[in-house]
């Protein structure tokens, strides 16, 4: 008796879990929702050239290096040019002004 009460217990445990796992119809079919795509991208019109216009300059002149830049690449040239020191000193003035 005690060994049928276990079986019956046992049956019912795993028919319970047996249906816990049972999909409806349908249900395995649905999908969470895909994500938005991104936004498409600006497309801006480019600026047509007028034929007709009178071309614009820029007459500000150029930014010029600090005066020890200056002085440090007319060395550097100077040296790769092969002159003694003596020489680089007088070539590193006359340069950097």
């Amino acid at each position: 008796m005690r060994r049928l009460a276990i079986c019956v217990v046992l049956m019912a445990t795993l028919e319970h879990a047996a249906q816990a796992q049972y999909v409806l119809p349908g249900a395995s079919q649905l999908a969470p929702p895909l994500p938005r795509p991104p936004p498409p991208p600006k497309i801006e019109v480019p600026k047509v050239p007028q034929f007709d216009a009178p071309p614009r300059y820029n007459y500000q002149p150029l930014p010029r290096n600090s005066f020890g830049d200056r002085v440090s690449r007319c060395l550097d040239d100077a040296a790769a040019a092969g002159l003694g020191p003596a020489d680089r000193g007088t070539f590193a003035r006359s340069c950097a002004n």
